[in-house]
């Protein structure tokens, strides 16, 4: 097709998420693991501009640490962006303007949301009209998580985290984040895992090879119950996170003295995300926090995927 423009900016948005549940399959001969995620997405979103261009460029701009994120042509976004005109035929490019608030390395998904909503951007403006289920394949190439930060509110993710399955789920979370400020490597949390598993071969069942999301979280999401998604929030990536990063087992401990229902470490971390019964215990739990001087945001879920915003 054509390098023109079919408009003169797109303006996108795409949320965060947060995995309730992430059960770790065995390790596979490629190397890579099977997983059973429970994502929702939640209220940090990542907005995402573009602006006709003839080449491929981004800047970052945002309310949390950005020195982690690169702004050439391995930053994700340029990624998908050139993705989608390779598959397009599009010739011309875009000028990329990310404003992020999803913590950067945190486990939350940052990166794969800016992918998704630049993919969303970018078939607006250039007037590619390419068809849902082909855009949710490209996401899958760019990433696991990228599909869900497409479709957003509540999904259970399996195989690579990128086959979803919506998830019924009523009422609202409430959130209270604690962010980090430093990054925690998602291969290096995944190489600590397998290492913990060889070392404790004797001592523990061995890994399945397809997980599967436990039915007591189904039915909490299915209720809308935050006591009852308490009771059974797990994440197979804390225990090597915690091992990496030694820190995140203090904010654990503050954050369940303080009121929350339960915490977990978001992902591969080091995010660690404190579920509270309403939205007056989350205001408190981050007043709780904020004098232990963390750094806290709320956020509640579950919340819609990537969208295009009217100015």
């Amino acid at each position: 097709m054509n390098g023109h423009a079919a408009h003169p900016m797109i303006h996108t948005r795409a949320p965060g998420k947060i995995n309730v549940f992430l059960k770790v399959g065995a390790l596979l001969d490629d190397g890579y693991h099977d997983v059973a995620i429970a994502y929702q997405a939640v209220s940090l979103y990542e907005d995402v501009r573009a602006y006709p261009a003839t080449d491929f460029s981004v800047t970052v701009t945002g309310s949390v640490e950005l020195s982690r994120v690169p702004t050439d042509g391995s930053n994700i976004a340029i990624k998908a962006a050139r993705l989608l005109a390779a598959r397009t035929g599009f010739r011309d490019g875009v000028r990329l303007e990310i404003d992020k608030h999803v913590p950067v390395t945190g486990g939350m998904g940052g990166g794969s949301a800016d992918a998704a909503a630049t993919l969303l951007a970018c078939d607006a403006l250039w007037g590619t009209a390419m068809p849902r289920e082909e855009m949710l394949t490209l996401a899958a190439e760019l990433g696991a998580d990228v599909p869900f930060a497409f479709t957003g509110g509540t999904a259970i993710g399996t195989g690579r985290g990128d086959q979803l399955s919506p998830a019924l789920a009523q009422g609202q979370f409430h959130w209270v984040l604690a962010l980090a400020d430093f990054g925690l490597s998602t291969p290096a949390v995944y190489r600590e895992l397998d290492l913990h598993r060889e070392r404790h071969a004797q001592d523990i069942f061995p890994a399945q090879i397809a997980p599967s999301v436990d039915t007591n979280v189904l039915q909490a999401l299915r209720a809308g119950d935050p006591h009852m998604l308490a009771e059974c929030l797990h994440n197979d990536l804390q225990a090597p996170a915690i091992h990496l990063e030694e820190s995140l087992a203090g904010v654990l401990e503050l954050g369940e003295r303080n009121g929350a229902l339960a915490g977990i470490v978001s992902g591969s971390g080091p995010t660690v995300a404190f579920l509270a019964a309403d939205s007056d215990s989350a205001l408190e739990l981050q007043v709780a926090l904020s004098a232990a001087r963390l750094t806290v945001v709320r956020a509640t879920g579950p919340v819609h995927g990537a969208r295009i915003i009217t100015e």
